[in-house]
């Protein structure tokens, strides 16, 4: 089975580095300095960040659709991050050493299958979940923290 795991649009975050931190903290969100390496996965570059790299943790609502799955958690962007384009069947490094947990949804957004799985398994873990014709789409998340990380399609 084929798959292909998908970044976040870097546009779609920019603005957030032109404001001042009281008019992000206004937003509920913060800018924050790398200090450690990793620690702080950007979701448009699939990259962890470098230290003394500027990001922004902000919430991102990445189950938009009316279910009772819809969701948001708290993601870091990095300052200038170029958007990701994985190939496909590629699992970037940022994924590949963490422990992850995906959660498989159908086209009606409604959760059919969940799991842990080790980074460097996600492939074959992403390979066993398409295998079933009933999942549309899989989001993967970091276990511990339970953030979003990236979305895998067929």
């Amino acid at each position: 089975m084929s798959f292909q795991i998908h970044a976040l649009a870097g546009h779609d975050f920019e603005a957030l580095f032109e404001l001042s931190d009281a008019e992000l903290k206004h937003l509920g969100a913060l800018r924050v300095t790398a200090d450690s390496k990793p620690g702080f996965p950007c979701r448009v570059s699939l990259q962890d960040a470098d230290i003394g790299d500027e990001l922004i943790l902000t919430n991102f609502e990445h189950l938009p659709e009316k279910s009772p799955y819809q969701a948001s958690h708290a993601i870091y962007v990095r300052k200038g991050a170029h958007q990701a384009t994985p190939d496909r069947n590629e699992v970037p490094h940022m994924l590949s050493h963490r422990i992850l947990s995906v959660r498989a949804f159908g086209d009606d957004h409604l959760m059919k299958e969940a799991d842990l799985v080790e980074g460097r398994k996600l492939a074959a873990k992403l390979d066993a979940l398409f295998a079933n014709p009933a999942i549309d789409y899989v989001h993967i998340h970091n276990a511990k923290q339970g953030c979003f990380a990236a979305r895998a399609t067929r």
